[in-house]
């Protein structure tokens, strides 16, 4: 496909399009933080959260990154007008999927609101991608 047979985007598709850029880019600062256990990190949790956080199981640290790296990139992709980005969103919600189905499971709700947010926005930005493509506004 040639750029002259991609449509031109409405303004909603760059506003979604920049606060789903915002949104992972949060996600990625909360994974490096909690990766490197930064003084900012340990000064927002209490002691039971960080020893909740410290002994996840090491396929749910994985599903953090492979959620919000992805979906970082995914962003991006979007804000590129590429196709490619759908595939990312898709691994980035899978990866959401399974790490808030552990935290949920096990009783680490400690901030429901924030899981069903991350959830929601998952969904939402991944629907979001495969409209854009099927609109024409991706390449």
């Amino acid at each position: 496909m040639t750029n002259s047979l991609i449509k031109k985007p409405p303004i909603s598709f760059w506003i979604v399009s920049v606060i789903a850029l915002i949104w992972n880019a949060m996600g990625v600062n909360a994974y490096l933080q909690q990766a490197y256990n930064t003084d900012s990190f340990r000064a927002m949790y209490s002691e039971e959260q960080l020893d909740i956080a410290a002994n996840m199981p090491t396929w749910v640290t994985a599903a953090f990154a492979i959620a919000v790296f992805p979906g970082a990139l995914a962003s991006i992709g979007l804000l590129l007008k590429k196709s490619w980005s759908v595939i990312l969103w898709v691994i980035s919600l899978i990866a959401v999927i399974a790490q808030m189905c552990y935290t949920l499971i096990n009783g680490y709700e400690s901030n429901m609101i924030m899981t069903i947010l991350i959830i929601v926005f998952a969904f939402l930005f991944t629907w979001f991608s495969k409209r854009s493509k099927a609109k024409g506004w991706l390449s």
